[in-house]
């Protein structure tokens, strides 16, 4: 990987640094395949597990911790890129939701169980495809590629279909 000027990656700036580094940790094609697997996983994961942490009833109700994190990773995806930002947004909400109903359906105790089992499985496919790539995972570089990941998948997604 080659070393990016941390100027560069400022929020004042658009997405396009941090979208291109990542690029260059993904190249092998099972690495990607992995990736496309894994981290919506690993996302859907984080917002479940956080939504089970018990909220004091006078300030919320279950999913509010979860809902405070999505707020700020909104928050740093709309400050890098409005389009990226608006269709996480859309992701992020659906993910959301989601989780609430399964929530819902399972309680906090089993839904805790269940994404605490599919996020330690996801990230052994992420290491997997890193193994394969012949590259360290772009989050141990700098933390906010955690936030990098689903945004460069959703921007290969919108490239797809042409937004």
């Amino acid at each position: 990987m080659t070393p990016i000027d941390d100027s560069a990656l400022s929020p004042a700036r658009d997405m396009r640094p941090w979208l291109d580094s990542y690029s260059a940790d993904h190249q092998n094609p099972t690495n990607r395949l992995l990736h496309w697997i894994c981290v919506p996983l690993i996302l859907w994961c984080a917002i479940a597990l956080m939504w089970t942490i018990p909220v004091p009833s006078s300030i919320g109700r279950p999913g509010f911790w979860a809902v405070c994190a999505l707020v700020l990773a909104f928050t740093w995806y709309w400050k890098q890129s409005r389009r990226l930002g608006t269709a996480l947004l859309i992701a992020l909400a659906a993910f959301a939701l989601l989780t609430e109903l399964a929530y819902r359906e399972l309680g906090p105790s089993s839904l805790r169980v269940l994404a605490f089992a599919v996020f330690v499985v996801a990230w052994i496919g992420q290491f997997v495809g890193h193994l394969i790539e012949g590259r360290r995972p772009s989050f141990l570089t700098d933390l906010a590629y955690l936030l990098v990941g689903p945004a460069w998948l959703m921007d290969k997604l919108l490239r797809r279909f042409g937004l």
